[in-house]
């Protein structure tokens, strides 16, 4: 009988009684495995067991000292620190009280000896009576601190700690001494040895166990068979598993392949040391390599080898008793390449989906989400693509649904393979007639599919001469997809395929439809937010200054750049004053959008008004925090929720007479100043609350400005940004306004290019003024006595110095004014009285007194002697009105020269 067979004969017999098994002197033989094992257990043990043994002394050894050590020096130090020691060792007889108590507290603490030392060394205590009283030679002074040290006795090596007494104080005592050998200590490691001999023998027996165990299981798992039948087993396994014409694969637990027949190896064209590699080090396919080393089960799944399509069963080598591991089998199905190509297909589709719902819609801009849609779809669906959008889509506007009439669409976006394309180029105007055969996906909002272009009669109708140079290219498929949105057609997507071979195909139009959509979506969003953020724009830029009224105390340049996320809140504004003075002030009110921007202009209209008031800086200041803080109540009141609190406001008065600048602020950064020698200064000016929290008055600061200074008024989106702070921005300020010799204009826009090199991400609101100062020829100012007869020299004064101006023709009316102007001050107003007469781009008439009293103008009965004067000062000037003072009130009239009298 052959050795397979009694192999067989003996799993048939698997289940009969079995021999007597074999003595234990032939399982333990060195010839055997169980033997072998055995003995290599035996000197495990006994090398572990020398080990531990030899760790234990060293480790018994210094725990010994380590306990011997803190031993004696917690008794030392409980002995020296009691209570009643002190008292003892300075009594008359220390060793009749101490010596009992020494003797007790070394019973009880464990240690071989206490003693207590006078300060000169003299023992006081001693477990030997007949030693008390000894001076104790080389004793030397008492330690100041406890110490402990191993000294040679003639017990053997002791551990002694020295601890002093001391007296409350400060000074010592005496010494206690606690000492103990370290044999004493040592000796728990003794009695710990047998212990670990015990252990020893323990680990031998279950050895010879274990060695025993081993030897009945392997004659058990190879059911008795001796080493020959077991290689002539192995023969015949060897043989039947290389012939066989299916690949078989054994990969062990931890993904190493161990064992590949001759048909696997072909299959998969492993490597001749593929036995014993990781599975995933064997040049497999990804796919492939995960599948094998799955740990499932698997039934004919489809995995790619190269050139071959394989099906592969998977099964668990542990599931009948075998050890842990995967039994794989392969077979050829190359039949099914054309099911894995679709596949393929597919998941290639899914994944341009996945990619286009991440990078299309990046950003809200019509014209980038269209270029992006064309960049997802080249090369893989694709190669060329064009997408041509409605012109009202381009400027935000509602799409609408043409009707018969041409709609002009242009082409937003072109992408390929190559730029020396025969379509047209961005920005061209293509003139659809939705109704007709040039545009049939328009009308119908259908996908238009041409799979050959150069049998497509519609095609070539469109545009002959375009559509011969389009298929002399190359082109050959067509699928023109409709951009849907919200029922209505935003343009066209068009794919052209030319180095692709395969034509476009219906399984292509659902694709094409989907990625179309996404980008619909976007560019409708993107549509909105150009129409949301044009209309924010119109509405800013028709609430701005577009120019700055004529003046002459001031030179103005001004920039204004909205932010990155779109229009905000921040204004300027230049308002020409009463007496040649000007008003510059800037604002900033928080937040973007519509709101901020109308609220800006609510908050530039308040400010013009009050400014007609001539009102000083701080002053106004408070009477537009009171009307923020009135709106706000009123939005609270109607359920708004967009209140306006947190606006922030600079005003500045400059007097070009006398080159004061009054300059007052809410909550806004202050202005920068800038020398005629270039130095710059930040003055200081009190920062008052933002506008509308109200609560604190607003204080304005005076700024004497020479000549040819600039006063740089701007928003906190200047100096401000999230890589730098306030302080850098206010330095990196500094250094773009330090030239010198620059004009308002150039000061401008040298500050945007150094503080702002990229678009801001808050608006910014900047506004550069160069001071002047009027002539002082052109100023002529008298006092006047508050008498009647005064008025007469007034005029005289008057004609006079417009005679030096060359104004001879303005003496009557400004006569008039003056003398009226005057004979109010005289008659309803307190001294002292002033006359200022100035001659700018208009001439200016000014009357001063310390009156509060405000003239009226009304209209005089034909019965009444009075009532008629400023009637005639509105009759004679263009302008007239009264400011108040700190000291009183001016009342000033303004005529323009050469304008005659109506």
């Amino acid at each position: 009988m052959g050795g397979f067979d009694r192999f067989r004969a003996r799993l048939r017999g698997s289940g009969r009684s079995r021999p007597p098994g074999p003595p234990l002197r032939s399982l333990l033989s060195v010839r055997t495995v169980a033997g072998q094992v055995f003995l290599l257990l035996l000197v495990f043990v006994v090398l572990l067991v020398t080990a531990a043994v030899v760790s234990h002394v060293l480790q018994g050894r210094r725990e010994s000292m380590q306990e011997a050590s803190l031993r004696t020096r917690a008794v030392a130090e409980a002995f020296a620190h009691s209570p009643a020691i002190v008292p003892a060792l300075d009594s008359e007889n220390p060793t009749a009280t101490l010596q009992p108590w020494a003797e007790e507290a070394r019973r009880g603490g464990g240690v071989d000896l206490i003693v207590v030392y006078s300060p000169d060394g003299t023992r006081y205590t001693h477990r030997y009576p007949d030693l008390i009283g000894e001076h104790v030679v080389g004793s030397g002074e008492p330690p100041s601190e406890p110490v402990t040290r191993t000294t040679e006795t003639t017990s053997g090596v002791s551990v002694i700690s020295l601890s002093p007494v001391r007296r409350p104080d400060g000074s010592v005592a005496g010494t206690v001494a606690a000492s103990i050998t370290v044999e004493r200590v040592q000796g728990v490691v003794g009695r710990q040895l047998p212990v670990l001999l015990g252990s020893a023998a323990v680990a031998m027996a279950l050895a010879t166990g274990g060695a025993v165990l081993v030897s009945r299981r392997l004659r058990r798992q190879t059911r008795g068979l001796d080493p020959a039948e077991l290689a002539r087993l192995y023969e015949h396994h060897d043989a039947v598993l290389h012939a066989v014409r299916e690949g078989v694969l054994i990969i062990g637990s931890d993904g190493r392949l161990l064992l590949a027949n001759d048909e696997a190896r072909r299959l998969l064209d492993l490597p001749q040391d593929a036995e014993g590699r990781r599975v995933t080090d064997v040049g497999l396919d990804p796919a492939t390599a995960r599948l094998l080393t799955s740990r499932r089960a698997a039934t004919d799944e489809v995995c790619v080898a190269g050139d071959r399509l394989l099906a592969v069963n998977l099964r668990h080598t542990g599931e009948r008793g075998g050890p842990p591991g995967i039994v794989a089998t392969l077979r050829d199905t190359t039949d099914l390449r054309a099911l894995a190509g679709k596949a393929e297909g597919v998941r290639e589709r899914l994944l341009l989906l996945y990619e286009a719902g991440a990078r299309i819609g990046t950003t809200l801009d019509v014209t980038r989400t269209a270029e992006e849609l064309t960049e997802v779809a080249i090369p893989r669906f694709a190669d060329f693509a064009t997408v041509d959008l409605v012109e009202s889509i381009l400027r935000g506007e509602e799409p609408i649904t043409p009707r018969g009439a041409v709609t002009n669409m242009r082409r937003t976006a072109v992408a390929g393979l190559s730029t020396d394309h025969p379509f047209h180029p961005v920005g061209y105007v293509l003139g659809f007639i939705p109704d007709g055969p040039s545009a049939p996906g328009m009308r119908s909002g259908r996908t238009v599919l041409e799979p050959d272009l150069t049998t497509s009669p519609d095609f070539r109708r469109r545009d002959p001469e375009r559509t011969q140079r389009i298929i002399a290219y190359g082109v050959h498929s067509l699928l023109s997809v409709p951009l849907h949105a919200r029922g209505v057609v935003l343009g066209m997507a068009n794919f052209w395929r030319t180095r692709n071979p395969e034509p476009f195909h219906e399984d292509d139009v659902s694709f094409a439809e989907e990625l179309v959509a996404r980008a619909a979506v976007c560019v409708d969003n993107a549509r909105r937010y150009t129409r949301e953020h044009e209309m924010a724009v119109t509405l800013q830029r028709s609430l701005l200054p577009s120019a700055v009224p004529e003046q002459n105390a001031v030179d103005v340049a001004f920039r204004y750049l909205p932010a990155q996320a779109g229009v905000g809140g921040d204004w300027f504004d230049v308002i020409p004053l009463p007496g040649s003075r000007v008003a510059l002030v800037v604002g900033d009110v928080v937040g973007h959008g519509l709101h901020a921007a109308a609220t800006m202009g609510r908050l530039r209209t308040a400010v013009q008004n009050f400014s007609t008031l001539d009102l000083p800086a701080d002053e106004l200041l408070a009477r537009v925090d009171e009307l923020v803080g009135r709106m706000d109540q009123e939005e609270r009141a109607g359920g708004g929720g967009t209140e306006i609190t947190g606006a922030t406001c600079l005003y500045a008065i400059y007097d070009p007479v006398t080159g004061c600048c009054s300059v007052a602020r809410a909550g806004h950064p202050g202005p920068a100043v800038v020398m005629p020698d270039g130095t710059v200064e930040f003055p200081e000016t009190p920062a008052g609350l933002p506008l509308g929290l109200g609560g604190l008055p607003f204080e304005a600061a005076e700024v004497r400005l020479p000549e040819g200074s600039r006063l740089v008024l701007f928003t906190d989106g200047l100096v401000e940004a999230r890589s730098r702070d306030l302080d850098t921005g206010l330095e990196l300020l500094r250094r773009s306004l330090s030239r010198r010799g620059r004009t308002p204009e150039e000061t401008c826009a040298d500050v945007l290019r150094t503080m702002l090199p990229t678009p801001p991400g808050d608006d910014v609101a900047l506004l550069v003024a160069g001071t002047r100062i009027l002539d002082p020829d052109r100023v002529a100012h008298w006092d006047v006595a508050p008498d009647p007869s005064a008025v007469a020299e007034v005029r005289k004064g008057v004609t006079r110095q417009l005679g030096e101006w060359g104004l001879e023709e303005e003496a009557f009316a400004t006569e008039l004014i003056l003398s009226e102007l005057v004979t109010n001050a005289i008659r309803y107003g307190a001294a002292p009285i002033r006359v200022r007469l100035l001659y700018d781009r208009t001439l200016i008439c000014e009357v001063s007194d310390t009156s509060s009293t405000a003239p009226h103008l009304r209209y005089a009965a034909t019965t009444d002697e009075g009532g008629r004067g400023l009637f005639l000062v509105a009759r004679f000037a263009e302008r007239w009105g009264t400011r108040y003072t700190d000291k009183g009130k001016v009342i000033w009239s303004e005529q323009t020269p050469g304008a005659g009298v109506l």
